[in-house]
């Protein structure tokens, strides 16, 4: 009977300091693993700011396409004899050289 207590007391040392020091090296090295995930959300990667001007410029080509398409529709009613055609035709040739200006490649 005195043999299975023993047992179990012999077995527990042996199991449990593994877990003690898995416990210890993970509370150990929990404030590192905080810090650089801090570090990590507070900048921005070169990666992560090329992709961000990427879409910045995507946008604005798609912008100046539309502007384009509404000044053309302005230029031509302007031809005919519209003039408030021409002011906001001359208003978008305005808006699309602040917009080109903004954004160089």
């Amino acid at each position: 009977m005195m043999f299975r207590p023993l047992a179990c007391l012999v077995l527990a040392a042996l199991i449990l300091p593994g877990c003690v020091a898995k416990t210890a090296a993970t509370i150990v090295t929990a404030p590192v693993r905080v810090a650089s995930g801090a570090v990590d959300l507070a900048t921005t990667s070169q990666s992560e700011a090329d992709e961000k001007r990427g879409r910045e410029l995507r946008k604005t080509q798609e912008k100046l396409r539309e502007l384009e398409k509404d000044r053309a529709r302005q230029q031509k009613r302007c031809d005919a004899g519209d003039a408030r055609a021409c002011e906001r035709a001359a208003a978008i040739d305005r808006q699309m050289a602040d917009l080109r200006v903004r954004f160089q490649p």
